[in-house]
């Protein structure tokens, strides 16, 4: 009766089993389905299947399955090549400068920029937000510029402690360009661009549309624009205005040349002088 049922299925190197090779499905590459018997070339990928085009022209799509193929009549595993690296030198960050690798962000510096609301800022970290984390800078949002002369004192702007302010609707004769004359020190730098809010800095093709809408004095920006477009609210469409900005292409010119600016001059170096006696 012990023998009736054969060998323990247990006893000797049951755990063996055969390994199928992996081979990147290389372009070109000739594989023949285990299944269908369809032979052909690798010319692609498509939604995770491999595409094998044969002799007569024919394409079919294949799931990427353990040994489903045949290379040369033996089983096969096809897996997906990777990627080429891109060179770390051809990579931009969204600001388009070159990105550094493998350094890390600065401890913040005394100096920093300050631009008008928490908008502003989400669309200065959307584009420089990479570089201003190199150069150890900070962006803070203030509620406004009505008391900027003041803030600007509170801070005790100095050589290592530089101040660059970002300002919407920084334009001769408007009541912005007005308090920022109020300013007034070496180290701080008052730059701006002529839009009415920072969303209006977006190019409208970004976001799909002709132009920005013209909103009748008096009434407000921000409502009048969404009213005019069919959104609901503002916070709806700063969501939507955030999501389509993916680089500094993205935006007007006015705003990057603003923005080198003020970069530029928060982080560059204090002069020795400046330290004498």
């Amino acid at each position: 009766m012990g023998r009736r049922y054969g060998e323990d299925v247990l006893a000797g190197d049951w755990r063996r089993r055969r390994t199928t090779p992996e081979v990147d499905a290389d372009p070109d590459l000739v594989v023949e389905d285990a299944d269908s018997g369809f032979c052909g070339a690798v010319v692609g990928f498509d939604s995770g299947a491999v595409v094998l085009e044969d002799r007569h022209g024919r394409r079919r799509n294949f799931p990427l399955l353990p040994a489903a193929f045949l290379l040369d009549g033996r089983p096969v595993t096809l897996r997906r090549p990777k990627a080429p690296a891109i060179p770390a030198a051809r990579r931009r960050t969204a600001s388009g400068s070159i990105a550094v690798d493998g350094v890390r962000a600065q401890v913040a510096k005394a100096s920093r920029i300050w631009v008008e609301g928490i908008h502003d800022a989400a669309l200065v970290e959307r584009i420089w937000g990479d570089d201003l984390r190199i150069e150890g800078v900070v962006v803070e949002p203030l509620d406004g510029i009505d008391a900027l002369d003041a803030e600007v004192r509170d801070f005790v702007p100095g050589p290592a402690r530089r101040l660059g302010v970002l300002v919407d609707h920084l334009v001769p004769g408007s009541k912005e360009s007005r308090i920022v004359a109020r300013v007034d020190s070496p180290y701080v730098l008052v730059t701006g661009h002529p839009y009415v809010d920072v969303w209006q800095a977006v190019k409208p093709s970004a976001l799909g549309i002709a132009a920005w809408p013209v909103v009748p004095p008096g009434q407000p920006w921000k409502e009048g624009v969404c009213a005019a477009l069919g959104v609901a609210d503002p916070a709806t469409m700063w969501r939507h205005v955030l999501s389509r900005v993916d680089s500094f292409a993205d935006v007007e010119t006015p705003l990057i040349n603003a923005m080198e600016r003020l970069i530029d001059f928060v982080t560059e170096p204090a002069d020795p002088a400046d330290h004498e006696g």
